[in-house]
């Protein structure tokens, strides 16, 4: 009788754990990844000298210390355990160990290359032990057994058969072919970096298109290798058509706003903004939003559709020159040329506010409480923002008046009590 992939796979598992002398193969396996966990976690306390070179060789070194260690040790521990027990176990071992060594350099060093691919960093340990569980059923012989196993599940998509084993087959080719344009589009993105001359939003224009076109271009080249038809993502084509024009138009929208937003140059990054009620420096321009950071560390985040549908204040477009208006109202008696004086002398004083164009105070209105002046200052600095320095000048404006004894009026409100018909009263406001 033919025995299925599941028995098999049990029969392999069942001979290792009938071999001599198991027990004593385990011990010592045991002691030797016991002596390479602690060489480890040693290597780990080491503070990692000065210099990217070191960092970066003492980064990849933590990361295979362990099974690095583990084969040094279990080699000369199987040459001296071979003259009194039988070394199944180590032998079985050594390959094992080996590859998982091969394994972590191959993806710590992808993950250094794609620094800027955070993603791969979180899920980094998941792929490695998926590879390395690939390669040990390979060298222990089982992996054809599992994979018919694998291959024994199937399902109906329309007409076409397709088996778990084969989805399975797809993704891994593709998720090779993606890391491999994100490898390449990282290292074009590096170059771009370095060129002189090119402006920052081009460059962030050329990284994201290069890196798009190239997942694009992997993923198209590789499912007819897997083969899988590509006129079968006609349907899905046309139905993400549909979900673009209803539910997704919203992202689409703000995607290719993002790309006009850089390339047109109207907002870099630095540029103090206000859009709506929003207000701050340009941080980031992502596909779908700009970060505005604003004066008390808030960070909001504006879709880009509204960055090109709405009326955007630039104060630093063309000309990082501002002008900052400081209403002040002092009484009717004051000399008023020598509140003027004061008020210019208060500006003149501060570090960031223009000698060119000059503060000036103009005079306003007559209100009624008092004469109202506004102070007018140029900065060229509005993303250091403007609230301290306003505050600065009020601040040396009201010691001066108080030196001088000018006063800056406030409504008063007095109440007369009439005598004569029914105790009548009459508020007057000065």
């Amino acid at each position: 009788m033919k025995q299925g992939p599941m028995a098999r796979v049990l029969q392999e598992i069942q001979a290792y754990l009938n071999e001599a002398d198991l027990g004593w193969q385990l011990l010592v396996l045991a002691g030797c990844l016991l002596l390479a966990l602690l060489g480890e976690r040693l290597l780990r306390r080491r503070e990692p000298i000065e210099g990217r070179v070191w960092e970066l060789g003492h980064g990849g070194l933590k990361r295979v210390a362990f099974p690095l260690l583990a084969l040094l040790l279990v080699l000369p521990a199987r040459a001296v355990a071979a003259e009194w027990i039988s070394v199944g176990l180590f032998s079985l071992a050594i390959p094992l160990l080996g590859s998982l060594v091969v394994i972590r350099t191959v993806f710590y060093v992808l993950r250094v290359s794609l620094a800027r691919a955070t993603w791969l960093g979180s899920f980094e340990r998941m792929f490695a032990m998926l590879v390395w569980v690939l390669v040990a059923l390979h060298i222990i012989g089982l992996l054809p057994d599992v994979i018919a196993l694998i291959e024994s599940v199937s399902f109906h998509v329309g007409k076409q058969k397709l088996s778990l084993w084969y989805l399975l087959q797809g993704l891994l080719a593709v998720s090779t072919t993606i890391l491999a344009a994100l490898w390449l589009s990282s290292a074009i993105e590096a170059r771009l970096d370095r060129a002189a001359g090119l402006d920052d939003n081009l460059r962030q224009v050329f990284a994201r298109l290069t890196k798009s076109l190239l997942i694009v271009l992997a993923v198209l080249i590789v499912l007819p290798l897997v083969g899988i038809d590509l006129t079968m993502l006609s349907v899905f084509g046309g139905a993400l058509g549909v979900g673009l024009g209803l539910g997704l138009q919203k992202i689409a929208s703000n995607y290719v706003s993002g790309f006009i937003i850089l390339l047109d140059h109207s907002i870099r990054i630095g540029n103090t903004i206000a859009v709506g009620t929003d207000r701050g420096v340009v941080t980031s321009i992502t596909t779908r939003y700009t970060v505005l950071k604003n004066a008390t560390g808030l960070e909001s985040l504006v879709p880009n559709e509204l960055l090109v549908g709405l009326v955007v204040q630039n104060e630093s477009y063309s000309d990082t020159q501002m002008r900052l208006a400081l209403p002040v109202q002092v009484a009717y008696d004051s000399d008023l040329e020598h509140a003027m004086a004061i008020m210019v002398a208060a500006a003149q004083a501060q570090e960031r506010v223009l000698a060119e164009p000059a503060p000036a105070v103009f005079l306003k209105e007559f209100g009624e409480s008092g004469i109202n002046l506004e102070l007018g200052v140029w900065i060229a600095d509005p993303g250091n923002g403007t609230g301290p320095l306003r505050s600065e000048i009020n601040l040396a404006i009201w010691r001066e008046f108080k030196r001088a004894g000018i006063s800056i009026p406030f409504p008063q409100r007095e109440i007369r009590i009439l005598s004569g018909a029914q105790g009548a009263t009459e508020d007057t406001l000065k």
